[in-house]
């Protein structure tokens, strides 16, 4: 038994095979220790009631042995991993296999799938599904399978106050038929659900690293232009003392070239500090600085725009409506600008950014000339890790194969949470007729390509 314990313990190699591998822990030790003393606790206390209570035969040592050995396993885990550590994908596996199959061995000494407990069979598999890798919750449910097929073929008879007929073959075949489509069922279910909760924790937390760097860059582009400002005053008294100096050198001074060299510094110290102070956008800006709509595109499209695609910004007021102001916040900053830079990289010649507002609303259309998006993932554009460039081909056919999708889901979720509704479509083919001049549509470029629309109700709504 401690031999066993210690394999379940033992260090995970260094190199483990691609289908074990497993970035981060999703359970810790502590856990599953937790959970097995719950087991050992029920396990015993049901052995106790139907021995003494009910008075049922049962065969006590085998039992009793099943029973302490994962109590042992327990206190030799505890001993030495102190359970904090967090379990990789292989040793959470072999955990849960070893529950498995304790709960097996006991249920095949006190009547197989007859036991009313034989229901808790799923239970290892079920929180495997939760946490484990596609490829170690696959093994559990086929091992879970093979568990259930051997406690229908043998076990020993149900402890009852007097021997009781097994059950009829067809019944016995219901039950275990129940059990195994219930284990593939839950385990498939329950998988599925886990991992798109997991991808979509993953993807948020990017977007939180992506809006937190975009924050960053706006206070580094503000402290830039107030640095620029401070030390504006102290070179300038430097540039008059130079400038002094040198009208009161004779011309034959060995120090002449000296000041000389001084007034340039000086003047390029100026310019850079000039620049800085004329441009802090270049750097994420202030968060708080408030553009006019046209201008805050052209803010967000500036780092991504490529020389051989034309990049035009149009214009659809509608009636008499004024062009909104709206505040240059990281969230829009980098939500448009990542559909800027998505609409250059699948681009033939052309990217168009539409921008209509009336007096209720804004909204901003991206339209390029390239592919378009897949017509069977439009309804899933803007879930997370769905990476549409293996389909979606940019200039020169390049696919992009190696991104991970998440560009839109931060765009979109950065986006939303400043009040925005994002929606993706294809342009209509050629010759369509345009869309209506409101806050909602704009002329249609036409043609192929892909298209993505920014939708704010209320202009107030946006921070």
């Amino acid at each position: 038994m401690v031999m066993m314990a210690s394999a379940l313990t033992a260090p995970i190699p260094a190199a483990p095979p691609p289908q074990w591998a497993q970035p981060d822990g999703r359970i810790t030790l502590r856990t599953l220790i937790l959970i097995r003393w719950v087991a050992v606790l029920g396990q015993l206390a049901a052995v106790t009631f139907v021995n003494l209570g009910l008075g049922f035969p049962l065969p006590l040592g085998p039992v009793l042995a099943a029973i302490s050995a994962s109590a042992l396993l327990n206190v030799v885990a505890m001993a030495q991993r102190g359970g904090r550590l967090r379990l990789a994908d292989r040793d959470a596996a072999l955990y849960l296999s070893y529950d498995m199959l304790q709960l097996t061995l006991l249920l095949y000494l006190t009547g197989g799938l007859s036991n009313p407990f034989a229901i808790l069979l799923l239970a290892p598999m079920t929180v495997g599904a939760a946490i484990l890798s596609r490829y170690s919750t696959v093994l559990l449910t086929g091992l879970n399978l093979i568990c259930l097929t051997a406690l229908a073929l043998w076990h020993f008879p149900l402890p009852w106050e007097e021997p009781v007929r097994s059950m009829a073959p067809l019944y016995a075949f219901g039950v275990w038929l129940s059990l195994s489509v219930s284990a593939v069922f839950i385990a498939g279910y329950v998988f599925r659900v886990a991992a798109e909760a997991r991808r979509f924790a993953d993807a948020l937390a990017a977007s939180q690293v992506a809006l937190a760097r975009e924050q960053r860059l706006g206070a580094l582009g503000a402290l830039a232009a107030a640095a620029a400002h401070e030390l504006g005053s102290p070179l300038g008294t430097i540039a008059v003392v130079a400038k002094e100096l040198a009208r009161d050198l004779p011309p034959d001074s060995p120090y002449g070239e000296d000041v000389e060299l001084l007034q340039s510094q000086v003047m390029r110290c100026r310019e850079i500090l000039a620049d800085l102070a004329r441009k802090p956008e270049a750097d994420g800006g202030d968060p708080f600085e408030r553009l006019p709509l046209t201008t805050l595109i052209e803010a967000a499209a500036a780092p991504h725009r490529l020389g051989h695609i034309d990049f035009v910004v149009e214009p659809h007021p509608v009636g008499e409506a004024e062009e909104p102001f709206l505040r240059r916040s990281p969230e829009i900053i980098h939500g448009i600008g990542n559909f800027i830079q998505n609409a250059h990289q699948f681009a033939r010649h052309k990217v168009t950014v539409a921008a209509a507002w009336d007096g209720r609303g804004v909204t901003i259309t991206v339209m390029d000339d390239g592919p378009g998006f897949p017509p069977h993932l439009l309804g899933r554009i803007g879930e997370p890790y769905l990476s549409v460039r293996g389909e979606r081909s940019g200039p020169k056919g390049q696919t992009g194969g190696g991104h991970m999708g998440l560009g839109i889901f931060i765009a979109q979720t950065l986006l939303e949470k400043t009040g925005a509704t994002v929606r993706y479509t294809n342009n209509p083919p050629a010759g369509t007729p345009p869309a209506d001049q409101t806050a909602g549509g704009h002329a249609n470029q036409g043609g192929t390509g892909a298209r993505i629309s920014v939708r704010w109700k209320t202009i107030n709504a946006k921070k």
